[in-house]
């Protein structure tokens, strides 16, 4: 907090300060006895009518009351990783759209409109990396009938939580009725030392998604549009463990090797054979391949309430680099569902 000469707490920040990171302090309740303080540390998305709005790394915003402040100053970015490879969001948020390439897609100014018969939200969903080359609403409502002429909800993907990302644009979103259904994590590390875990024997590498490899997927009847979604991106590998009997396999894996980066997708285990090393072993045979091909960092999705996962990666050095989220468009008086 800042701290005066005289050793009292201030607030040092101002409306001007709108989409810097700042850490404020406030009363907790203004109405219990004895002082009791929050600290929020955030970008500072608005200050209007005497309520600051502080969107955290996570995503979630924080309205504050201005007669609740005690302190407040503005702080650096947050600051670069220790371990693993550098990265700016705008890097991986390209690497990770050439990964999960939708089957129609449009640009709008430094937008793009992503659209794959609703397979996932990543592949049908706004990706906002710059100006529109429209004001906010107007690009909203070219989005919103963009999807409507295909018959899907629109939806906007942001970020939060690095250098760079969207926590201004989350805001605005949310002023103007946008609801935030879906939200998960983009980790990275360093390649190599994925691929030194285990030994991948027993894993079989392919270019396509087979039927053995489809019967252990999630996502089941897969659909044309699924396959060509699945099959995207500049050097895509599929990674299979055959089950016993010929039945479906025990794990199944996905990657993308884009330049220096190695994606990874679809770890799916056998629930009959979890803790077993069998994913460990499915990312390390793909992680060798990546590392041929000339790759040597590494980067996936997680959700946030995916503990068992989230243990996985990052025993594998895998650490958290940004949230990502989904806004779908509001509701308005005249929505009959039709297409939804």
């Amino acid at each position: 907090m800042e701290i005066s000469a005289h050793g009292r707490l201030e607030v040092r920040i101002t409306a001007a300060d709108v989409g810097k990171r700042v850490s404020v302090r406030r009363l907790s309740d203004l109405g219990a006895p004895g002082e009791k303080f929050t600290d929020t540390v955030g970008v500072l998305a608005s200050w209007d009518d005497g309520v600051l709005l502080i969107t955290r790394k996570s995503g979630e915003s924080v309205r504050i009351p201005e007669s609740s402040l005690v302190a407040g100053k503005v702080v650096p970015a947050a600051p670069a990783r220790r371990r693993g490879p550098a990265a700016s969001y705008e890097e991986l948020a390209h690497v990770a759209t050439r990964a999960w390439r939708p089957v129609e897609s449009e640009r709008l100014g430094e937008w793009e409109l992503r659209a794959a018969s609703g397979f996932t939200r990543r592949a049908n969903s706004a990706l906002p990396l710059g100006d529109p080359g429209l004001s906010l609403p107007a690009a909203l409502d070219v989005v919103r009938r963009w999807y409507g002429d295909r018959g899907l909800p629109a939806y906007v993907q942001t970020a939060t939580g690095a250098e760079g990302t969207q926590e201004l644009l989350c805001a605005e979103l949310e002023r103007l009725g946008w609801v935030r259904e879906v939200s998960a994590e983009m980790w990275i590390g360093a390649l190599a030392p994925i691929a030194d875990r285990a030994e991948g024997a027993g894993v079989v590498l392919s270019r396509e998604a087979d039927e053995a490899w489809l019967g252990r997927y999630q996502r089941k009847g897969v659909s044309e549009v699924a396959l060509k979604v699945l099959g995207s991106g500049p050097s895509v590998w599929f990674a299979t463990v055959p089950g016993e009997g010929g039945g479906a396999p025990a794990a199944i894996g996905r990657c993308v090797v884009d330049g220096r980066w190695a994606g990874f997708a679809a770890v799916e285990v056998d629930p009959a054979l979890r803790r077993q090393g069998l994913a460990t072993r499915v990312m390390a045979a793909l992680a060798g391949r990546a590392l041929d091909e000339g790759a040597s960092a590494a980067w996936l999705q997680v959700e946030t309430e995916n503990a068992g996962a989230r243990g996985l990666y990052a025993g594998m050095g895998f650490a958290a680099h940004h949230a990502y989220h989904h806004y779908r468009e509001p509701e308005t008086p005249d929505t009959t569902g039709a297409g939804r």
